[in-house]
Protein backbone atom coordinates (compact mmCIF):
# COMPACT_ATOMS: atom_id res chain seq x y z
CA UNK A 1 0.00 0.00 0.00
CA UNK A 2 3.13 2.04 -0.19
CA UNK A 3 3.67 3.86 -4.00
CA UNK A 4 7.29 4.59 -4.76
CA UNK A 5 6.88 6.82 -7.38
CA UNK A 6 9.42 8.83 -9.90
CA UNK A 7 7.69 11.85 -11.89
CA UNK A 8 9.89 13.74 -14.81
CA UNK A 9 9.19 16.21 -17.57
CA UNK A 10 8.97 14.38 -21.31
CA UNK A 11 10.90 15.98 -23.76
CA UNK A 12 9.61 14.59 -26.75
CA UNK A 13 6.58 12.80 -28.35
CA UNK A 14 8.58 9.51 -29.00
CA UNK A 15 7.05 7.86 -26.62
CA UNK A 16 3.49 7.76 -28.75
CA UNK A 17 4.97 5.26 -30.96
CA UNK A 18 6.62 3.18 -28.48
CA UNK A 19 3.28 2.92 -26.00
CA UNK A 20 1.92 -0.93 -25.76
CA UNK A 21 -1.85 1.20 -24.89
CA UNK A 22 -3.51 4.26 -24.07
CA UNK A 23 -6.32 5.31 -22.27
CA UNK A 24 -8.45 8.62 -21.69
CA UNK A 25 -8.74 9.43 -18.06
CA UNK A 26 -11.16 11.92 -16.76
CA UNK A 27 -10.80 12.58 -12.89
CA UNK A 28 -11.87 15.00 -9.81
CA UNK A 29 -11.03 15.16 -6.41
CA UNK A 30 -13.32 15.30 -3.37
CA UNK A 31 -10.88 16.17 -1.04
CA UNK A 32 -7.31 17.92 -1.86
CA UNK A 33 -5.78 17.80 1.63
CA UNK A 34 -1.77 17.20 1.54
CA UNK A 35 -2.54 14.76 4.02
CA UNK A 36 -4.78 12.91 2.54
CA UNK A 37 -6.35 13.52 -1.15
CA UNK A 38 -9.85 11.29 -2.67
CA UNK A 39 -9.50 10.78 -6.28
CA UNK A 40 -12.28 9.82 -8.08
CA UNK A 41 -11.28 8.77 -11.74
CA UNK A 42 -12.37 7.29 -15.29
CA UNK A 43 -10.36 5.33 -17.01
CA UNK A 44 -11.58 3.58 -20.23
CA UNK A 45 -14.56 2.02 -19.26
CA UNK A 46 -13.14 1.78 -15.15
CA UNK A 47 -13.98 3.47 -12.36
CA UNK A 48 -11.50 3.41 -9.15
CA UNK A 49 -12.02 5.28 -5.75
CA UNK A 50 -7.93 6.22 -4.62
CA UNK A 51 -7.18 7.66 -1.14
CA UNK A 52 -3.43 8.75 -1.39
CA UNK A 53 -1.68 10.21 2.18
CA UNK A 54 0.93 12.81 2.34
CA UNK A 55 4.21 12.15 0.62
CA UNK A 56 7.34 11.65 2.11
CA UNK A 57 10.14 14.38 2.19
CA UNK A 58 11.88 13.41 -0.66
CA UNK A 59 8.46 12.94 -2.07
CA UNK A 60 9.05 9.40 -3.43
CA UNK A 61 6.52 7.81 -1.50
CA UNK A 62 3.19 7.60 -0.11
CA UNK A 63 0.65 5.30 1.41
CA UNK A 64 -2.01 4.52 -1.72
CA UNK A 65 -5.19 2.77 -1.21
CA UNK A 66 -7.35 2.31 -4.53
CA UNK A 67 -10.63 0.45 -5.88
CA UNK A 68 -12.62 -0.49 -8.90
CA UNK A 69 -15.79 1.36 -8.29
CA UNK A 70 -18.56 1.09 -11.11
CA UNK A 71 -18.57 3.82 -14.17
CA UNK A 72 -22.23 4.76 -13.03
CA UNK A 73 -20.67 5.05 -9.16
CA UNK A 74 -17.87 7.12 -10.48
CA UNK A 75 -19.44 9.51 -13.06
CA UNK A 76 -22.35 10.34 -10.02
CA UNK A 77 -19.01 11.17 -7.98
CA UNK A 78 -17.39 13.16 -10.07
CA UNK A 79 -20.45 15.71 -10.27
CA UNK A 80 -19.56 16.33 -7.12
CA UNK A 81 -15.96 16.76 -6.58
CA UNK A 82 -14.19 19.78 -5.75
CA UNK A 83 -13.67 22.70 -9.03
CA UNK A 84 -11.24 21.39 -11.49
CA UNK A 85 -11.16 18.50 -13.65
CA UNK A 86 -8.32 16.49 -14.95
CA UNK A 87 -8.53 15.17 -18.16
CA UNK A 88 -5.42 13.55 -19.91
CA UNK A 89 -3.83 10.29 -22.12
CA UNK A 90 -2.62 7.92 -21.00
CA UNK A 91 0.24 6.19 -22.86
CA UNK A 92 2.09 3.28 -21.60
CA UNK A 93 5.55 2.55 -22.53
CA UNK A 94 7.42 -0.67 -21.81
CA UNK A 95 11.30 0.43 -20.80
CA UNK A 96 13.96 -2.63 -19.90
CA UNK A 97 11.60 -4.30 -16.92
CA UNK A 98 9.61 -1.23 -15.94
CA UNK A 99 6.70 0.15 -17.46
CA UNK A 100 6.85 4.43 -17.90
CA UNK A 101 2.92 6.24 -17.18
CA UNK A 102 3.17 8.83 -19.63
CA UNK A 103 0.03 11.40 -19.03
CA UNK A 104 -0.80 14.00 -21.79
CA UNK A 105 -2.87 16.53 -19.97
CA UNK A 106 -5.63 18.53 -22.13
CA UNK A 107 -7.96 20.88 -20.62
CA UNK A 108 -6.49 24.14 -18.65
CA UNK A 109 -3.26 21.70 -18.36
CA UNK A 110 -2.67 21.48 -21.84
CA UNK A 111 0.72 21.53 -22.94
CA UNK A 112 1.69 19.67 -19.87
CA UNK A 113 3.31 16.06 -20.78
CA UNK A 114 4.52 14.23 -17.11
CA UNK A 115 5.99 10.42 -17.33
CA UNK A 116 5.91 8.53 -14.04
CA UNK A 117 7.36 4.98 -13.18
CA UNK A 118 6.62 3.13 -10.17
CA UNK A 119 9.41 1.40 -8.28
CA UNK A 120 9.75 -1.36 -5.78
CA UNK A 121 12.44 0.76 -3.57
CA UNK A 122 13.73 3.94 -3.52
CA UNK A 123 16.49 3.56 -4.58
CA UNK A 124 15.87 0.36 -7.18
CA UNK A 125 17.79 1.41 -10.55
CA UNK A 126 15.92 1.73 -13.72
CA UNK A 127 16.70 2.61 -17.63
CA UNK A 128 15.46 6.06 -18.95
CA UNK A 129 14.33 6.56 -22.40
CA UNK A 130 15.82 9.13 -24.63
CA UNK A 131 12.45 11.28 -24.36
CA UNK A 132 12.85 11.52 -20.20
CA UNK A 133 13.39 14.85 -19.07
CA UNK A 134 13.87 16.57 -15.86
CA UNK A 135 12.90 14.99 -13.09
CA UNK A 136 10.16 16.88 -10.69
CA UNK A 137 9.09 14.07 -7.94
CA UNK A 138 8.60 15.66 -4.92
CA UNK A 139 7.43 19.15 -6.98
CA UNK A 140 4.04 19.58 -5.41
CA UNK A 141 3.16 21.92 -8.57
CA UNK A 142 2.87 18.11 -10.59
CA UNK A 143 0.78 16.36 -8.66
CA UNK A 144 -2.46 16.13 -9.79
CA UNK A 145 -4.77 17.27 -7.34
CA UNK A 146 -2.65 20.37 -7.48
CA UNK A 147 -3.08 20.88 -11.38
CA UNK A 148 -6.79 20.64 -10.48
CA UNK A 149 -7.10 23.82 -8.46
CA UNK A 150 -3.22 25.51 -10.14
CA UNK A 151 -3.75 24.44 -13.87
CA UNK A 152 -0.35 24.64 -15.54
CA UNK A 153 -1.58 27.23 -17.69
CA UNK A 154 -2.04 29.66 -15.15
CA UNK A 155 2.13 29.25 -14.21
Amino acid sequence: MIEIERKFLVTSDSYKTEAFKQSRIVQGFLNTDKQRTVRVRIQGYQGFLTIKGESSSNGLSRFEWEREISIIEAENLLKICEKGIIDKIRYEVKVGNHVFEVDEFYGDNKGLVIAEIELESETEIYEKPNWLGQEVTGDIRYYNAQLSKQPYKTW
